[in-house]
């Protein structure tokens, strides 16, 4: 379990919510557990907004991201029209992490059209 900060639009402020699924070590992070740590940021944020309603399908698109230094490790923050989800600190290089973000947003290689 680990703590995500969610701010909803519009809202007074903000609220703690925990998450479950993602490995405890960064360094030891694969692209699934990213994948994983994107997604449930993602409903964390959709939860807040929404409480009580039913999960919708995860794209891991249409938002902003940056992992930034802190003095733990690094933060990762993504906004999006409905609000900002903020994560970490996680013991990771910050360049490693985004490396990982940005593979895993941009999906799998397509592969060649085969006839």
């Amino acid at each position: 379990m680990m703590d995500v900060d969610v701010w909803v639009r519009g809202a007074a402020g903000a609220v703690t919510q925990k998450v479950s699924g993602v490995a405890g070590q960064a360094g030891a992070w694969t692209d699934d557990d990213v994948r994983t740590l994107l997604t449930e940021m993602l409903l964390s944020l959709d939860r807040a907004k929404n409480p009580g309603g039913d999960a919708p399908e995860v794209s891991l698109r249409g938002f902003s991201w940056i992992v930034s230094p802190d003095a733990g490790g690094v933060l990762v923050h993504l906004e999006m029209q409905l609000g900002t989800v903020s994560a970490g600190p996680f013991a990771i290089a910050e360049a490693r992490l985004t490396e990982m973000i940005a593979r895993v947003i941009a999906g799998p290689a397509e592969a060649g059209r085969v006839h």
